[in-house]
């Protein structure tokens, strides 16, 4: 697939575009910054110089012109990032990674946020795209380093079955991940809480946690 990730420069995106490009997708790493995203993509290629990682870097712009759209901003800056590029995220595909959280003393919390979740909230500001929630459990530094031993469950929820379906594929041309689909939207903002206790659990144990559901075929 063409893929892009828009605010693809922090951890989060930058863990998924190194996995994505190794699984042999076109991947364009965008930023608000067009030479920082170029600085990244550098960095990564330098960085796994006996992969042939298919990185380019772009502006946000760029990156929400490819096929596929990733989200992988902050969530509270993510409705203000997308609502510029409505026209050019019409009728695709675009995964939310956006999780409300933030941490209170010794806790890490998940945040109320209107429409009940940071999935929804995409979805409505796009109402042309067909939005997904995925990608939220893995751990940044985890998915960065190719040499983890990654291996997880990803949920996977949508309104549009073919986004589903979509991102599920993108999901299992991972190695190491296998998407399991959750249902609706409306289970989003259950998904995305729950990532703030995978993050708790890796403060406290110092580790990289990760979701495997057991009893489901492979």
């Amino acid at each position: 697939m063409h893929v892009g990730i828009i605010g693809g420069t922090g951890p989060a995106g930058r863990g998924v575009a190194v996995r994505l490009a190794v699984a042999g997708h076109e991947v364009v790493l965008g930023s608000r910054d067009a030479e920082r995203a170029g600085a990244v993509v550098a960095e990564l290629t330098s960085t796994h110089p006996d992969r042939a990682l298919t990185l380019t870097g772009a502006d946000n712009a760029g990156a929400a012109a490819a096929g596929l759209v990733v989200l992988a901003t902050p969530w509270d800056s993510i409705v203000d990032t997308v609502l510029p590029l409505r026209e050019e995220l019409a009728g695709k595909v675009v995964v939310s990674m956006g999780v409300a959280m933030a941490k209170f003393g010794r806790e890490v919390l998940p945040l109320s946020v209107p429409r009940g979740s940071v999935a929804a909230m995409v979805q409505a500001a796009l109402p042309a795209s067909r939005v997904s929630a995925s990608l939220h459990h893995l751990a940044a530094a985890e998915m960065e380093d190719l040499d983890s031993g990654l291996e997880a469950d990803v949920l996977v929820c949508s309104d549009h079955r073919d986004a589903a379906e979509t991102t599920a594929a993108l999901v299992n041309s991972i190695d190491g991940l296998r998407a399991l689909d959750v249902g609706s939207l409306a289970r989003a903002g259950t998904v995305e809480a729950f990532t703030a206790i995978c993050v708790a659990l890796n403060i406290r144990y110092k580790t990289a946690t990760s979701l495997r559901v057991r009893g489901i075929p492979t």
